[in-house]
């Protein structure tokens, strides 16, 4: 029988555990401790907009406290609130979350991203680099005018409903019903899958 390496080199339990693994570990332990699920719905009609989506799908995997479960197809959409032609039209995208975070911190983290990716404010309605919002939180109801819960205006918009349904098609809009009921009654003209692209959920 072959007798199992003795050297300290190659034998495991006596390595030292790295410090940025102990770190590694230690998040993804906080992440797991009574995690709340959570939707938000990502935006781009400036630049490269498929590589804007994705980094904001890293930049939130990239949060202590925040796991991404789920990426949903990519669509595009034209732009919403604006004349025709006016703007370039968005791409368009889902992604489910587990976090530890409580809504204001996840709001933060948001608005970090979208100044990261250099987002303007400058006029409602107006293009932008990336749009991060918050479409649901667990089942919290809350009318705070900072963050109202779930988005007043998800309920009504088919390139928020369409690629949550396809990404989880039993998902609920709390105070609203199911998003499959709800997506059955909002037009989807303007609203389109983009087979051909794609956003990778973080490894």
């Amino acid at each position: 029988m072959t007798r199992p390496s003795t050297a300290g080199h190659s034998d495991p339990t006596v390595q030292p555990v790295p410090a940025a693994v102990v770190e590694q570990v230690d998040a993804a332990d906080t992440t797991l401790q009574n995690p709340r699920r959570a939707v938000l719905s990502l935006g781009s009609n400036l630049g490269n907009r498929l590589e804007t989506l994705q980094g904001a799908v890293d930049a939130l995997e990239d949060t202590p406290g925040v796991r991404v479960k789920a990426v949903s197809p990519v669509y595009e959409t034209a732009p919403w609130g604006v004349e025709p032609g006016t703007q370039p039209s968005y791409l368009n995208a889902v992604v489910i979350l587990k976090t530890t975070l409580p809504p204001s911190s996840l709001l933060e983290r948001a608005h970090a991203i979208e100044d990261a990716f250099n987002r303007v404010r400058d006029e409602r309605w107006g293009p932008r680099t990336i749009d991060v919002d918050i479409v649901a939180y667990a089942e919290v109801v809350s009318d705070d005018p900072r963050l109202t819960l779930p988005h007043p205006r998800a309920h009504e918009r088919a390139f928020v409903l369409a690629p949550w349904h396809d990404v989880d098609p039993e998902a609920q809009l709390p105070g609203r019903g199911a998003v499959a009921g709800l997506l059955a009654e909002v037009t989807r003209e303007g609203v389109a899958v983009r087979p051909d692209l794609e956003l990778r959920l973080p490894e």
